[in-house]
């Protein structure tokens, strides 16, 4: 049972993964990408400003501390001159507290400012990183756009595409169609010109009227060619092609006669 339960998981994550494969479109997954290092540059951004925010507050504060501390001194120097050596020492021990805070706030000063300066190292890879991953991504998706698109003709002239594949069995539907009707069409001619076939309008003629309209057709073409020779040679030969004409139609009446005497 647990072969079988453990084949069942594997064809469906085959099928599962199949389905995502196609579903999925590289220039979608490089655009994601892209848009998940931009997020992460303004992470890192944000956290040098945030850095750098707390820098210049203890630069604000060492300054105060800074400027406390050169009052107490000047005020004990006064409290000396003046005589009054308990007011100078108690400016004195104030000047030294402060002094430790001015201490341990330099001392944050400049580990803030060694981190500001690491994180704006890394803004600055990782912005150079994003930016050759843009041009990467853009070049990758006009590639992928123009394989596509050539694919696609390639399968359109090939006519292994969907689409093409369906106009092509449409027009080859349509082509032995028509070939079966012109085929039946001939058929049907040749059996109404043989006579297995009769016409119920009488518009089809026989064999033998077919072939002496064609006898008198050749005819009526040989005498219009004849007077058309005629007017084109001049008034002589007009009158000679005339009663050449007139001769051969003579002829027949000769023939007759022929018979007669003989």
């Amino acid at each position: 049972m647990s072969g079988v339960m453990k084949r069942m998981g594997m064809i469906f994550r085959a099928k599962a993964n199949k389905a995502l494969d196609r579903a999925e479109d590289p220039r979608e997954t490089l655009d994601y990408s892209y848009q998940k290092q931009l997020e992460l540059l303004q992470k890192v951004r944000r956290g040098v400003a945030d850095v750098a925010t707390s820098r210049k507050r203890l630069e604000l504060q060492l300054n105060q501390l800074r400027s406390q501390s050169g009052k107490l001194e000047e005020q004990g120097r006064k409290a000396l001159a003046l005589g009054r050596e308990d007011l100078a020492r108690e400016a004195l021990t104030r000047r030294a507290a402060l002094q430790q805070q001015v201490t341990d706030l330099e001392t944050q000063h400049s580990t803030l400012q060694g981190e500001e300066e690491k994180l704006t190292l890394a803004a600055q890879r990782l912005q150079a990183k994003v930016d050759a991953f843009r041009t990467r991504k853009e070049t990758i998706k006009a590639t992928y756009t123009a394989a596509q698109a050539q694919t696609r003709i390639g399968e359109a002239f090939s006519g292994i595409s969907e689409e093409m594949g369906d106009v092509g069995l449409a027009i080859q539907r349509a082509e032995d169609k028509t070939a079966q009707l012109q085929a039946r069409a001939g058929a049907i001619d040749e059996l109404l010109a043989s006579g297995a076939l009769e016409d119920p309008s009488g518009l089809a003629k026989d064999d033998i009227q077919a072939e002496l309209d064609r006898l008198s057709g050749g005819t009526d073409v040989e005498l219009e060619l004849q007077r058309m020779k005629a007017e084109l040679s001049g008034p002589a030969e007009q009158q000679q092609a005339i009663e050449g004409g007139g001769r051969t139609q003579e002829q027949p009446q000769d023939t007759p006669r022929f018979h007669k005497e003989q």
